[in-house]
Formats: structure tokens, C-alpha cells, sequence
């Protein structure tokens, strides 16, 4: 087993770029049941620094950051200005931009991704705290951005409750258990992945056969084929999924938008009344099914026009 590329393996974010901060806030902030933070603009060229692939920008973008019991979310709204944030809006869409690492040095850590070919996309400094960041091109292999953060002071990870008590986390958790994405080729993802983190390569799943796995897409059965595998890292699991030639909502994203993330998954109680409530929240189910081993369920719900995300619902029994 090797040493995590980064010093350590523990994916502390994962950042949304959305159009529309103060909406995303609002939903993201119920969806979690957590106490309010607004949203700040970062500084302009002279705090903030920004290199967007090799040249200056002016580049701004209001944030806001979500703390939970594990991983903390960030949102961000770019302005019209050259950044990688601005770029994915324009080329991608709303969505999981990157995941991010602290590390104690930058310098340190940016070379061996850069000989790992992994070039920078964009560097700069903190706003309000003493700090900076670097933006690392990893989507080849990783399926999305990684970000380096550098700071001279503890990350803040304590998260309040809403100050309504009654308010509590949507799902009855705001613990994200998985950030799951869709590959071509699952042994390449899943190799980059282990080197990343310095883990042992796990054992490859394959779908169990349909009368097992009762798989419905779109309100038809279907054999959902394809094989998968779960990396654990000290705050969240990364699932890795490659598709077959069945209908599947895996196949579908591949077809329709190539490799990238795909869910994220919160464990819940109840998950039946869970899917009612989100139904009627205006978040159809997409895909329903059990897991390959008999001992739980899933369904991923139609969110992502709120949440920039599809929601994966897990129930175990």
C-alpha cells in the first residue's frame, strides 16, 4: 500500500457551482437541517490573486459553506469573469465541480501532481483568513476536479443545528454517506483512485441477477447490469460505477453526459415514506432496486434541479 499522494486521504468538501447562490443556500441549508450561514463575495484581484490557466483574472464569486457531522459543502456562484468555476457553469452546468484536500503545504504536494500529470487549472488566496488554494486538473481520471487548500488556521468543522429545533435534516440525516460516480472503465477509475488515496484496491462487484436486485428505471424492469466497487476514506465512501447495456439511470448519465459524479447517498429510515415526501416535494424517483447482496434498498430521486445532484436514498435492513 503507498502513501496518499496528498499527505493524507480524507476528502474534507465537495463544492457545488450553482446560478443562483441564495436559492441553492436556502435548499441546501433545509436539506440539511443546519443553521444559516450567508453567502460572502470573495475579493477582488488584489486579495484574491486568481491564476486561471497561467494568466490574471478578476475573476469573483459569492460562497457559501455548509459544515455537517462529515463533509463540508461548499457553493459557488462565479461571476462573468475567466475562472475555472465560470468554465464549468458555461460548459457543464450546474453540478459537482470538485473535491477538495487540506494539506500543511501546497509546494509540497503540487509537484507530484503535476508529475502524475495533472496540471493546474487555477491558484489563489483566502478571503478573509490567511490562505490558498490550487485547482488540479484530475477530471481524466478522477471524473472531477481536485482542489489543494493550504491554511495557517484549523479548518472550522462544527456544525449548528437550524434555530428552528423542529427544523431537523430533511432525510432525518446530514450525514452524506457516498459520492458516487460513472466511469467507462472501472479498473482505471478505481486504480487512480487508490493511488490518490494511498488505499488498498477493493474487490469488484457485479449485479446480482435481476429477480434479486428487482430493478425498476423509469417505472420499467430492467436488468441494470454493471459492476462497481466501494473506496472508504475517513469521512465519506467514493462508489465507482460502470455501466452495461441495460437500461440503467448509470447508463443513461454516461450516454448523456459522459463520466462524472453521478449521486450522492444519505442512509435513511423509513424509506418509503421518505420517497412519498420527496414525490411530493416535486422529486420523482428515477430508479429503484435492491442491493447485489440482498441486504438493503435503494432509490435515486429526480433532485438535481434543486440540488444540482441526484439523491440516492439507502435503507438497510
Amino acid at each position: 500500500m503507498n502513501k496518499p499522494l496528498l499527505g493524507n486521504n480524507q476528502i474534507n468538501q465537495l463544492a457545488f457551482v450553482v446560478k443562483d447562490i441564495d436559492k441553492a443556500n436556502e435548499a441546501f441549508t433545509k436539506l440539511l437541517g443546519i443553521r444559516k450561514t450567508e453567502p460572502f463575495l470573495t475579493g477582488d484581484s488584489s486579495v484574491s490573486k486568481v491564476i486561471f490557466k497561467e494568466s490574471p483574472s478578476e475573476s469573483r464569486s459569492k460562497l457559501a459553506f455548509l459544515n455537517t457531522p462529515t463533509v463540508q459543502f461548499e457553493l459557488i456562484e462565479p461571476d462573468e469573469n475567466p475562472g475555472t468555476m465560470r468554465e464549468f457553469l458555461d460548459k457543464v452546468g450546474e453540478g459537482i465541480h470538485h473535491i477538495a484536500f487540506d494539506v500543511d503545504s501546497i509546494d509540497s504536494y503540487l509537484p507530484v501532481m503535476e508529475e502524475k500529470g495533472y496540471p493546474v487549472l487555477q491558484t489563489g488566496e483566502f478571503t478573509f483568513s490567511e490562505g490558498r488554494y490550487v485547482y488540479i486538473d484530475t477530471f481524466a481520471d478522477h471524473k472531477t476536479l481536485i482542489e489543494l487548500l493550504e491554511s495557517a488556521e484549523p479548518r472550522v468543522t462544527e456544525w449548528q443545528k437550524a434555530e428552528d429545533e423542529n427544523a431537523g435534516p430533511l432525510l432525518g440525516t446530514n450525514k452524506v454517506e457516498q459520492l458516487a460516480f460513472v466511469v467507462k472503465d472501472l479498473d482505471a477509475a478505481a486504480d487512480a483512485y487508490c493511488k490518490l488515496l494511498g488505499v488498498k484496491k477493493p474487490e469488484v462487484i457485479y449485479s446480482a441477477p435481476g429477480e434479486l436486485m428487482n430493478v425498476i428505471y423509469k417505472g420499467e424492469p430492467t436488468e441494470a447490469k454493471s459492476k462497481y466497487l466501494f473506496i472508504d476514506t475517513p469521512l465519506i465512501q467514493i462508489e465507482l460505477i460502470e455501466p452495461g447495456d441495460s437500461p440503467s439511470t448509470w447508463k443513461d448519465h454516461l450516454d448523456t453526459y459522459g463520466e462524472g459524479a453521478h449521486h450522492i447517498s444519505f442512509v435513511v429510515n423509513d424509506m418509503d415514506e421518505k420517497i412519498k415526501m420527496l414525490e411530493e416535494m416535486g422529486y420523482p424517483v428515477i430508479q429503484i432496486g435492491n442491493f447485489y447482496n440482498g441486504k438493503g434498498r435503494y432509490a435515486y430521486m429526480d433532485t438535481t434541479s434543486t440540488f444540482k445532484v441526484i439523491i440516492e436514498l439507502l435503507e438497510r435492513f
